[in-house]
C-alpha cells in the first residue's frame, strides 16, 4: 500500500533525489490555460477561432506577425511573468531544502527558479516562454524578453501588436520565436547544454548510491524525456527506486514493482502530506 509515511521515509534515507517534472505539476499548483482566464484575456480568439483554451489557440497560423504577437505576448505575460512562485512549487523546494537533489522538467514556466531553486540544480528541457530565439534557428543564441514582452502587452490593441515591436534576429533579420521545443528549429544554447551535462554528470555521481527518481505529474505527451528514462534507471541501478505521483496514472512494469511506489492522487495532497 502507497502511504506518504513510506515516501517519507524514503526521501529521508535516499543520498540523491532526481525530480521528474511534467506539466501535471503546474496543473496542481494552478495554471490554467481554459475557463476565465481564457475567455479574460483571449475572448476575440473565441470568437473569430472558436478556440477555448490558450493551449490550443497557441497553435493557431496566425495571419501576420502583428497578431502572433498579440496573442504570445500577451500568454508569456500572464504565464511567465505576472503569475509569480506558485505555493505548490515553493512546498517542493521547502522539502528539498539541503537534500542532494536535481530537478529535470518539461515546463517551461520558469516555476522552480521563481520558487528560489538553485538554477544549477534545474534542466528545462524544452525551453523557457521567458526567452527568444530565432524562428529558423540561424545561431544557437537564446534572448530574454521580458522588455520586449512588456512593451508589447502595453501597445496591444484589438489582439495585435504594432509592427515595429515584431521582434526580429539580430544576426539573420528574420523573425524571432519563443524559445520552446515545437519543430526542428528549437535552439540548445549553452546554457541548455550546460544543464544537461550538469544532469548526466548528477546520474553519474549517485548511480551507484540510494538514488530515488520522483516523478510529479509526467504524463505520455513526451514520455522519452522523464518517464521513460526513470524506469529504465530504476531498472538498471541496484539501489534505485521510482515514486510517481499522477492522477490517474496506475501502471508500473513488473521489473522495478518491488522498488517503486504510484499515488493516484493530487499532487497537492502528496506534498502537503510530506509537510504536515
Amino acid at each position: 500500500m502507497c502511504t506518504l509515511k513510506t515516501l517519507k521515509s524514503i526521501i529521508d534515507s535516499v543520498d540523491a533525489i532526481v525530480v521528474g517534472a511534467g506539466a501535471g505539476l503546474s496543473t496542481a499548483a494552478g495554471f490554467e490555460y481554459g475557463g476565465k482566464l481564457f475567455f479574460d484575456n483571449f475572448d476575440y480568439m473565441n470568437k473569430k477561432y472558436g478556440y477555448t483554451d490558450m493551449y490550443s489557440a497557441g497553435f493557431h497560423n496566425f495571419k501576420s506577425q502583428e497578431e502572433k504577437w498579440g496573442y504570445w505576448s500577451q500568454f508569456i505575460y500572464l504565464n511567465r511573468y505576472m503569475c509569480g512562485a506558485k505555493p505548490l512549487y515553493i512546498k517542493l523546494k521547502n522539502i528539498l531544502e539541503g537534500k542532494n537533489y536535481f530537478v529535470v522538467t518539461t515546463n517551461v514556466d520558469h516555476q522552480f527558479q521563481l520558487a528560489g531553486f538553485d538554477k544549477n540544480r534545474l534542466f528545462y528541457t524544452q525551453g523557457d516562454y521567458g526567452l527568444f530565439q530565432c524562428e529558423k534557428a540561424c545561431h544557437d543564441k537564446t534572448y530574454d524578453n521580458q522588455k520586449i514582452i512588456m512593451d508589447m502587452v502595453k501597445a496591444r490593441k484589438d489582439g495585435m501588436v504594432p509592427t515595429h515591436l515584431v521582434p526580429r534576429c539580430p544576426v539573420c533579420g528574420e523573425f524571432m520565436d519563443t524559445n520552446l521545443r515545437k519543430d526542428n528549429y528549437f535552439v540548445e544554447d549553452d546554457g541548455w547544454r550546460e544543464a544537461s551535462k550538469r544532469y548526466s554528470d548528477f546520474i553519474e555521481a549517485n548511480k551507484d548510491k540510494k538514488i530515488l527518481f520522483f516523478e510529479l505529474g509526467v504524463g505520455y505527451n513526451t514520455p522519452s524525456i522523464i518517464k521513460y528514462p526513470f524506469i529504465r534507471m530504476t531498472y538498471n541501478f541496484n539501489n534505485a527506486f521510482y515514486v510517481c505521483v499522477n492522477k490517474g496514472y496506475n501502471v508500473i512494469p513488473d521489473e522495478i514493482k518491488e522498488r517503486s511506489l504510484v499515488f493516484d492522487k493530487d499532487i497537492n495532497t502528496v506534498i502537503d502530506g510530506l509537510i504536515n
